[in-house]
């Protein structure tokens, strides 16, 4: 009887350890922190503990961060580099494939450790991320390693943290910065092969449906910005266009078409299909392509469809400035002078009324507006 009292308060108190946790500040002060940024289409994300510095200037960097490996005299790790932050494991989380320092690394997560040397440090992305701080570290866990070269700074840093800087489309330096020392590293994703990736998932699935036809014309429409895949976004503005469930023969859809068949060199077939979505168009949006046709100095072609839209859209500011810009374009600024005197009452504003009146001084001087 009495071995069972005592298993019972032995069990009893197990319990109320397992549920006495309660949350709490982090020991010593040290902040907890998340840091995250999303580099093209690739979410970046870092949890971390923020030790202070703490009146311990000039003792941080090679004391506090040691130096290399060491043997912390706990856990298993006989050879454990500094934990990049405090307490628990640092970790840093991608939602894609990227590229650290040039060198690839799937997406996940990864507890992240630096081998601190005030000339060259490692940085290490290890698979587990669940221990506590580096005492068991173990290399065979290890997905990356790259050296960096640690930055000194200008003013000091009080809590360590991580910093997102040189933001590009396709790219972002992270920095670790505590007291005077940062150690930075780039990372780097494909991002046209990772859009592409994207779309080719989303375009079998509900966003195939809706918005319907406007997905296949922005995954269209990204192959003409980007100049690349174009064969596949030829097939993308087909469907947008021709799509049973989805498909809508209107300008947006034919003019992306007709501009990636432009870029494949098939003029012929992009012109007439043009032909065919000018009508359909918005006055802004014929006014639009007829601004393009002149940026592409085909003034003629430029001519009759600002005609169009002013004959769609008579007496308009909008349209009697198309007309303005395409006679001037052809050398008729007689013609180009009489569209910009009518438009010149219609103007709003300041700005446009300059505009307006800026270029029927050039017309008037023989001068071209465009």
């Amino acid at each position: 009887m009495k071995k069972i009292a005592s298993l019972c308060l032995i069990g009893l108190s197990v319990g109320i350890t397992a549920f006495s946790q309660l949350t709490m500040p982090a020991d010593g002060g040290n902040r907890k922190a998340m840091v995250g940024e999303r580099i093209g289409i690739t979410d970046v994300t870092i949890h971390y503990d923020r030790p202070g510095v703490k009146g311990r200037e000039g003792k941080v960097w090679g004391n506090l961060v040691h130096p290399g490996f060491a043997n912390l005299g706990f856990g298993t790790s006989k050879a454990a580099p500094w934990r990049a932050g405090a307490n628990e494991n640092t970790t840093i989380e991608f939602s894609t494939d990227v590229k650290i320092e040039g060198k690839t690394l799937p997406a996940g997560k990864y507890a992240f450790f630096i081998a601190y040397d005030p000339n060259e440090s490692t940085l290490i992305f290890s698979k587990n991320t669940t221990s506590w701080g580096s005492y068991f570290y173990d290399e065979s866990e290890d997905a990356l390693r790259v050296k960096v070269k640690p930055v000194t700074l200008d003013k000091s840093v009080e809590w360590l943290k991580y910093e997102f800087m040189n933001e590009t489309e396709n790219s972002a330096t992270i920095g670790l910065q505590w007291e005077k020392t940062m150690i930075p590293f780039k990372v780097e994703v494909e991002l046209d092969k990772l859009i592409f990736e994207s779309f080719r998932k989303e375009l079998r699935g509900e966003r195939s449906f809706s918005p319907g036809w406007q997905s296949f014309q922005q995954a269209a429409q990204y192959t003409i910005d980007r100049n690349t895949n174009l064969e596949e976004g030829l097939k993308w503005a087909d469907q947008s266009i021709n799509d049973p469930f989805v498909g809508n023969s209107n300008f947006v859809t034919l003019s992306t078409k007709a501009s990636i068949l432009s870029k494949m060199g098939k003029n012929r077939e992009a012109d007439s299909l043009m032909k065919v979505a000018v009508p359909l168009g918005t006055m802004q949006q014929i006014h639009q392509y007829g601004r393009q046709l002149l940026t592409e100095k085909k003034s003629k072609e430029a001519l009759e469809v600002f005609k169009m839209n002013h004959q769609k859209n008579p007496n308009q500011f909008v349209t009697l400035m198309g007309l303005t810009r395409a006679y001037s374009a052809n050398g008729d600024y007689k013609s180009a002078l009489k569209y910009a005197q009518m438009a010149s009452p219609l103007a709003q504003g300041d700005q446009a009324k300059k505009a307006v009146e800026t270029m029927i001084g050039k017309l008037k001087e023989g001068k071209d507006v465009n």
